[in-house]
């Protein structure tokens, strides 16, 4: 197989948007974390406390996802390097790490969304309830 140096450079740009949106959700996150945490010095609640691990695995998720996607990124531009150098085989082998380090990036986010949907499921759960039981 044959890989030319613009074939890693294609990840560049897909790369850097998933990595702003990683990003985005972090920042995201830390608020709503700093709110509940207020939230919950004024009065004690388990609601909260559970909302709080929930959002703090969603955290370590994100940050898996960032370092899957730097990865990926930092291996591109380095099997770009050894093609550039000639180095046809390694530089292949490398861009395949490459693209298993974005696709881990994206089950992460994958998982880190289901575990965002279930949540919001499960905070409007009582509004549900108290629409059937009209």
């Amino acid at each position: 197989m044959t890989v030319h140096i613009e074939t890693p450079a294609l990840l560049f740009s897909a790369t850097s948007l998933i990595l702003l949106a990683y990003t985005n959700r972090f920042l995201t996150i830390a608020t709503i974390i700093r709110g509940l945490k207020k939230a919950y010095k004024e009065k004690e609640s388990s609601m909260v406390l559970l909302e709080i691990k929930n959002l703090n695995l969603r955290l370590t998720l994100i940050r898996y996802m960032q370092m899957a996607g730097v990865l990926s990124l930092f291996l591109s531009v380095f099997t770009m390097l050894l093609l550039f150098l000639d180095e046809q085989e390694f530089g292949v082998k490398l861009f395949g790490l490459s693209l298993l380090s974005l696709l881990i990036s994206l089950g992460l986010s994958f998982w880190e969304i289901n575990i965002s949907v279930g949540a919001l499921r499960v905070h409007l759960s009582d509004l549900m309830e108290k629409k059937e039981a009209k």
